[in-house]
C-alpha cells in the first residue's frame, strides 16, 4: 500500500469495480443488462442477469508468499499453522521468513485456463492456486508478467473447458456510464459491486497509467478482478484505491483493457513486454511553466531529467526543452509521451521538435528498449 500523502493512501491491492452507463436506449436494445421495462416503468440495468453470466468466469487468486514483514497485497496475510500453534500455547514464533497467503482475483479469458490478474497479487508467490466458482482448485504457472501495468498472465490445467470473459473497448467507454466489478474482497469469493465510471485519464504516478476512475465499491482482495459493461464485455482490470483506512471510499481505479489488449501477445510468446525508452523525465506544462518558458500553449512536455547517456541525451536533449512534437505528432498531453515512446520499435529513429530559449530546435532520438528491472531514470515521469 503506498501512501501518497500523510492521509492518502493508494493500494495497489484493492479491486476495482464499477459501472458502466449506455444510453437507455442502446442497453434496452443490445445489452446483456440493459435497462428493463415492467409494468410501463423503466428499472435500472439487469445486474442480476449480467452477475449470472459472468461469475462462472471469474476467479479466486491465492499466492503463498515467503516473506520476513508479513506484507502482502490482497488480503492481509493469513497466519500459517506454525504461527496459529505460538499463538495458542506460547510458542516463540519461528526466525527468519515464513510462508503468508495473499489474495486477489482474476478472470478467464481462454478456455484452456488462461487466466488475467494483477502482477502484484502473484510477486513473489511460490505457489499460486486458483480456485474455481465451482470450488475445483488448480495449481497455476505464470506465463508473463509485467510489472509497469501491474498485469500478469497465469494459466491452469483443467480437463474441461472453462468459461471465458470476452474482452471489449475501454476507449468506447463514457463518463457516466454503468459498470459492475466481480471479484473476492477480503476473500469473500464472486462478489459484485456497481456503480459509474467517474472519469478515465487517470494519472496516480506510473509512466504508462491511464486509468479508469468508478464509484464502485472495491476493497483488498478485488485486485485483478474484471470491470465490465452493461453488455458483458470486460473493459478494465481492477487495480487501486484512494482511501485514508485501507477500505472503499468510493474512488477506485482500473486499467483500461485496450492497454492490456495491446501487451497480451507478447506476454503469451515471451512471458514479457519489450518497450521503447528514451532515458528522459518530463513534467507537465502548468500555466505558471508557460509564462515562464515564454509558451503561448500549456501543451508541450517539459524535459526535467535525462539519464546520463540515455538515447535522449545522445540525441542531443538538454533540460529545459519543451518537447512539442514526437515522430511528426503534436504533443498537446504531456502524460501521453510515455506510451508514445512505449509503443515504438526499438532502434528506430524519430525526429522530435524541441523548444529552447525561445527558438525551435530539430532534433533525432534512436530509441531504446526499456532496461529490464529498474529503469535508470531521473525523478519525474520518465519515458
Amino acid at each position: 500500500m503506498r501512501k501518497a500523502n500523510r492521509y492518502l493512501i493508494i493500494g495497489c491491492l484493492c479491486a476495482f469495480a464499477a459501472g458502466c452507463a449506455q444510453s437507455e436506449a442502446d442497453n434496452t436494445a443490445s445489452g446483456v443488462a440493459g435497462s428493463r421495462r415492467v409494468d410501463g416503468a423503466t428499472r435500472g440495468p439487469d445486474f442480476v442477469t449480467l452477475a449470472r453470466e459472468l461469475q462462472p468466469a471469474v476467479v479466486n487468486v491465492s499466492a503463498m508468499l515467503r516473506t520476513s514483514d508479513g506484507g502482502a497485497h490482497g488480503v492481509p496475510p493469513q497466519a500459517s499453522e506454525d504461527e496459529m500453534a505460538g499463538r495458542l500455547f506460547g510458542i516463540p514464533p519461528p526466525v527468519g521468513p515464513s510462508l503468508q497467503r495473499s489474495q486477489g482475483s482474476g478472470f478467464i479469458i481462454a478456455a484452456n485456463g488462461v487466466i488475467l490478474t494483477n502482477a502484484h497479487v502473484i510477486e513473489g508467490a511460490t505457489r499460486i492456486t486458483v480456485r474455481l466458482v465451482d470450488k475445483r482448485e488448480f495449481e497455476a504457472n505464470i506465463v508473463g508478467k509485467d510489472p509497469h501495468t501491474d498485469i500478469a498472465l497465469i494459466k491452469i490445467a483443467a480437463k474441461d473447458n472453462l468459461p471465458t470473459l470476452k474482452l471489449g473497448d475501454s476507449d468506447r467507454l463514457q463518463v457516466g456510464e454503468w459498470v459492475m466489478a466481480v471479484g473476492n474482497p477480503f476473500g469473500l469469493e464472486n462478489s459484485v459491486s456497481s456503480g459509474i465510471v467517474s472519469a478515465k485519464g487517470r494519472h496516480l504516478g506510473e509512466a504508462y497509467d491511464r486509468l479508469i476512475q468508478t464509484d464502485a465499491s472495491l476493497n483488498p482482495g478485488s485486485s485483478g478482478g474484471p470491470l465490465v459493461n452493461l453488455n458483458g464485455q470486460v473493459v478494465g482490470i481492477s487495480k487501486a484505491i484512494i482511501s485514508q483506512s485501507g477500505g472503499n471510499l468510493g474512488i477506485s481505479f482500473a486499467t483500461p483493457i485496450n492497454l492490456i489488449k495491446e501487451i497480451l501477445p507478447e506476454l503469451q510468446t515471451s512471458g514479457k513486454v519489450t518497450r521503447g525508452w528514451a532515458g528522459l523525465a518530463i513534467q507537465e506544462i502548468t500555466p505558471a511553466l508557460a509564462e515562464t518558458l515564454g509558451l503561448e500553449k500549456t501543451s508541450g512536455a517539459l524535459v526535467a531529467g535525462i539519464v546520463a547517456g540515455g538515447p535522449a541525451e545522445r540525441g542531443g536533449m538538454k533540460v529545459g526543452d519543451v518537447i512539442t512534437e514526437l515522430d511528426g505528432k503534436q504533443v498537446a498531453d504531456a502524460l501521453e509521451l510515455p506510451l508514445w515512446i512505449a509503443r515504438m520499435p526499438i532502434d528506430k529513429s524519430v525526429s522530435v521538435k524541441v523548444r529552447r530559449e525561445q527558438r525551435d530546435v530539430q532534433l533525432n532520438l534512436t530509441v531504446a528498449a526499456l532496461p529490464e528491472g529498474p529503469a535508470p531514470t531521473p525523478p519525474g515521469k520518465a519515458g
